[in-house]
């Protein structure tokens, strides 16, 4: 089985975020695929603070508040507060202050490749998962090359 983390490019197609959904249903066909296949999708809280921004910056009012209540079912369904099964989970709710201080004395380097805060977050999230998995295939699901480029198969024996 493999473990996918879900970046914000692949969680906006799904809500979908109007303006950041021009690929759902590849997504949506794609997301079958690894349900089907067990894998574990994990939201990162980096995916999930990242869609929301993007969700609040919708134009119109009634459709922000459509897009944001199924932002939010989404969320809650991977936090375990809604009944039946999300085909996802987030991997750390909360962010404890000695991953914030990793990120920082990183970000000075990842920020001159032009990688994002959250980005780095969301790769230093897809390392532990190798750590903590190091038999099975782990990968970011991401429509942005330099994020889906992570992507370790599971070793062969």
């Amino acid at each position: 089985m493999s473990i996918g983390l879900v970046d914000t490019s692949v969680f906006c197609e799904v809500v979908p975020v109007p303006g950041r959904s021009q690929h759902r249903e590849a997504i949506l066909g794609e997301l079958e695929l690894h349900v089907q296949h067990r894998v574990t999708l994990l939201v990162p809280v980096a995916t999930i603070l990242e869609t929301g921004n993007h969700v609040a910056h919708i134009p119109a009012g009634t459709l922000r508040r459509d897009t944001a209540t199924r932002f939010v079912r989404l969320v809650q369904g991977a936090l375990g507060n809604l009944e039946g099964p999300a085909p996802w989970t987030v991997p750390q709710p909360l962010l404890a202050p000695e991953d914030l201080n990793s990120y920082l004395d990183r970000f000075p380097d990842y920020a001159m490749q032009g990688i994002g805060l959250g980005d780095l977050s969301i790769i230093a999230e897809y390392e532990r998962q190798c750590q903590l998995h190091q038999a099975r295939r782990v990968f970011i699901w991401s429509l942005d090359h330099h994020l889906s480029a992570y992507d370790r198969p599971a070793p062969q024996f």
